[in-house]
């Protein structure tokens, strides 16, 4: 989808992760393994390459991630195992998901799944699951927290949240305090667990109350939510999307922000990211055009770096990459993962 184009591809990216494994691509099984060969050898002599640099790999040992709906059409075409094994060649430790299903290559038990993923060296780090629905037997939090949670339990993952923004309620301050508290009551049952609930931004969340300009609703997500309950995985694209479209009050005044300052004033809120790229664009209504990792103008040596320098923080997060809407999917892994490998921190 063309960031420019007249639909809304942030609700599309919303409203798609719910079900999206349930769309087929209309390639063969057999023609896109023949496709990703050359791709999967070439990762590892560029990620190769790459790593000749001299200073610290930014980069934390073993905590890459990717999530997985970048990779939905492969999901849904070739079935986990074959994604996984992509995955594992260009050098990824863990995998977030978005759905538990794989279309058209037959189902699969949580069992299953997660053995596949250890097979293959993969770690699920975590997986996003919906807010809320008008369906009482949706699967998301608030209409079905328990099979959520036992499903994340079965599946041995630490993390367990949403890519729902807290609009449950609309946008006053007010709302979101009720959509705190919750999140609040999800974070509670995924501790008894041993899980961390978290929420995952789009730009949106950086907007002000409507009934109070002046706030911003994502500072009253941060006060609301207990810190011990209820933690953030920022996606980093959006949250500098936000920065472009809502660093000025609806009445005009001045209102900036650094999105990497919310993570080193609270750095134990935010144990996930997602390392999502875009090309600088004013004239685009999001500041920014996706990309791959690595041919965009979001500096992630720097983000990195600031973040995993901070004392006791070098191995405390994860860095989940993902592109909504890749031109293809395993070249993106391929290609996110060998820049992010060669990142040095300077000397």
């Amino acid at each position: 989808m063309s960031r420019t184009s007249q639909t809304d591809p942030e609700l599309t990216h919303r409203l798609t992760r719910r079900g999206m494994l349930g769309v087929a691509a209309g390639a063969t099984a057999a023609a896109l393994l023949g496709a990703a060969a050359s791709p999967a050898t070439a990762a590892s002599a560029e990620t190769a390459a790459a790593g000749g640099g001299r200073g610290r790999p930014v980069l934390p040992p073993g905590r890459l991630g990717i999530q997985l709906y970048s990779l939905r059409d492969k999901v849904s075409t070739l079935g986990f195992a074959p994604v996984f094994a992509e995955l594992a060649k260009y050098g990824y430790d863990e995998v977030e998901f978005a759905g538990y299903t794989q279309g058209s290559a037959g189902p699969i038990t949580l069992a299953q799944l997660k053995r596949l993923a250890h097979n293959h060296g993969l770690n699920p780090i975590g997986s996003h699951v919906g807010y809320y629905a008008d369906d009482p037997n949706a699967y998301t939090f608030a209409q079905n927290l328990t099979k959520v949670l036992d499903d994340a339990q079965a599946l041995g993952l630490k993390h367990i949240g949403t890519a729902s923004g807290p609009f449950r309620y609309g946008s006053t301050v007010d709302a979101w305090k009720r959509a705190a508290e919750e999140f609040n009551t999800y974070g509670a049952a995924a501790r008894a667990r041993g899980m961390k609930f978290y929420q995952h931004n789009h730009s949106e969340e950086f907007s002000f109350a409507t009934d109070n300009p002046k706030v911003r609703l994502y500072d009253v997500l941060l006060a609301e939510t207990d810190p011990d309950l209820v933690f953030l995985e920022m996606d980093i694209f959006w949250a500098y999307s936000g920065q472009f479209r809502f660093s000025k009050r609806p009445d005009g005044t001045a209102a900036p922000f650094e999105p990497l300052d919310y993570i080193l004033k609270q750095p134990h809120r935010y144990p996930l990211f997602h390392v999502k790229d875009g090309v600088s664009d004013p004239a685009n209504q999001y500041g920014y055009r996706m990309t791959d990792v690595g041919d965009g103008d979001i500096d992630y040596q720097r983000f990195i770096s600031a973040v995993t320098r901070l004392r006791g923080e070098r191995m405390a997060h994860h860095w989940q990459a993902e592109h909504d809407n890749p031109t293809e999917s395993f070249t993106f892994a391929r290609r996110s993962s060998a820049h992010l490998h060669s990142l040095r921190e300077k000397c």
